[in-house]
């Protein structure tokens, strides 16, 4: 873009950045987003404590309450194609600035560190090839070469949207190879009668390691145990959302969502579900990550390890570009419409959010360094990432909910109003009950990170030079209720009652 196109503070607008993203391509950007890493390893994280009817109950749960998530995200961005980049938009249109800055930020973060827990998948991954080169991922190596990494992915989506996404339709393309390969091996060669035996983890019972004892996992918690893995796994599910504002038509969005949500559950089960044939839950559950590669070594030889190895590698390379792109967007939106800083809406010549990359990649960077120090880097990362994602999730139901209940609905649309708030309040109770289902010490750092932004929130609010409050009345009460929850969290931690 020539610089007379642009406004003086380097912003573009989401009609002058132009269309580029076709049906295909959304579709890609939507599976691409969930198809990550951690789909290499779901044999294995799942049936860590878990047999398999409890796991596919889990995937039937997970994938309903996503279903009303997706479902809504599908509605909002027909019904309101005005709202760009939705995930962030709906918060504010429907809950005030803070809370909209808040779900930024927080979906901003958890973008961030799941492309650091890509880095650290991906370098366990080459470690299979390079035997003690890459040590679990977050060795002196690993971090030298992620870091390159995420530097190489700044420069390619400043190159432009198209360009990044082409290579991403190409890169979902080449990474379902080794899945649908993995499906159909194990479709043909497993034992079937043991894929039904002890199919509730009861004969014998399934046991977890409590300290020095072993005690029986019940069936509510073999159903509980997975479910923060499934909703890792569907993170990824608004990617066209993120980016309609560069979509060629604004009605792909919506098919691209529904769309890549099918084609991912189904993938999901079937990887989940299959491996219970070839191995025992207990082996399932002690087998080196990224569990596919273990379990078509057992079925077919050393060629299956190598095989999904290198699938790991492709998909975590293609989902890696997908969140680079989405990780820049959702900053320079922000700063677009005045809940950022303007400096983050700045673009370059090829219409790439620079600035809000640039940052990204800061941020990312930093991130990179603490997973040196850390004892279990893909773990702490994914639990993060999958937990920040809720603000975004829940206000999007809940703002759905409200157009529904306010009469607000039929200003957009004369029909299907009972189906969205039905699906916007279920899938408002769906966020609660991950939250309830994952670890605690995870679940509290979500204040806490999204405290770290309010510099950020003072800052672009001062830039708008309205003579306005920073905080309206009411946003004075979330606030005053944020501080004092991250207060309760800190003495939690100092005392040790939580520990990470």
């Amino acid at each position: 873009m020539s610089t007379q196109n642009q406004t003086t503070s380097g912003q573009v607008s989401a009609d002058s950045r132009g269309a580029k993203l076709g049906l295909l391509a959304l579709i890609a950007i939507v599976v691409g987003s969930m198809l990550g890493g951690g789909v290499f390893s779901l044999p294995q994280n799942t049936a860590a404590s878990s047999a398999v009817g409890p796991v596919l109950i889990a995937w039937v749960i997970a994938g309903i309450g996503i279903y009303f998530i997706a479902n809504s995200f599908r509605i909002l961005s027909d019904i309101r194609p005005d709202l760009q980049a939705g995930v962030y938009m709906y918060a504010q249109e429907g809950f005030g600035s803070f809370i909209g800055f808040n779900v930024a930020w927080g979906y901003w973060l958890m973008t961030a560190f799941g492309n650091v827990a890509f880095a650290v998948i991906l370098m366990d991954a080459f470690d299979e090839f390079f035997p003690g080169v890459f040590t679990n991922g977050n060795n002196l190596n690993s971090i030298i070469c992620g870091s390159i990494l995420i530097w190489g992915y700044n420069f390619l989506v400043l190159s432009g949207t198209k360009v990044a996404g082409f290579i991403n339709t190409l890169g979902t393309i080449a990474k379902l190879v080794p899945l649908v390969l993995f499906v159909l091996i194990l479709g043909v060669l497993i034992d079937y009668s043991q894929l039904f035996s002890n199919f509730w983890g009861m004969d014998p019972q399934i046991v977890t390691e409590v300290g020095t004892k072993s005690e029986p996992v019940s069936l509510l918690s073999q159903i509980l145990s997975p479910m923060t893995v499934t909703l890792w796994a569907f993170i990824g599910v608004e990617g066209a959302v993120v980016l309609s504002g560069r979509a060629k038509n604004k009605k792909d969005v919506g098919k691209a969502t529904l769309l890549g949500f099918i084609v991912a559950l189904v993938i999901y089960i079937l990887l989940s579900v299959l491996p219970f044939g070839a191995m025992t839950q207990t082996e399932l559950a002690a087998v080196a990550n990224p569990s596919t590669a273990g379990v078509l070594q057992k079925v077919v030889g050393e060629w299956g390890n190598w095989l999904m190895s290198v699938g790991l590698i492709i998909s975590v390379l293609a989902g890696w570009l997908a969140w680079t792109m989405v990780c820049a967007e959702i900053p320079m939106v922000a700063g677009e419409k005045g809940a950022f800083p303007k400096a983050f809406a700045k673009t370059n010549k090829n219409q790439s959010a620079s600035v809000s990359l640039w940052i990204s990649s800061a941020v990312m960077q930093a991130a990179m360094l603490l997973v040196y120090f850390s004892n279990n880097a893909w773990n702490t990362m994914y639990n993060i990432s999958a937990l920040m994602v809720v603000p975004a999730y829940i206000t999007t139901t809940l703002y759905i909910s409200k157009l529904c209940l306010t009469n607000e609905y039929s200003k957009y649309a004369k029909t299907g109003k009972t189906l969205a708030v039905i699906g916007g309040i279920l899938g408002a109770l769906f966020c609660l009950f991950i939250l309830y289902a994952s670890e605690i010490q995870y679940v509290m750092l979500i204040p806490l990170l999204l405290t770290i932004g309010l510099p950020v929130f003072i800052w672009a609010q001062k830039e708008k030079k309205d003579n306005g409050p920073i905080f309206e009345k009411f946003e004075y009460i979330y606030l005053g209720v944020l501080i004092a929850v991250d207060i309760l969290i800190i003495i939690l931690f100092m005392n040790g009652v939580v520990t990470l």
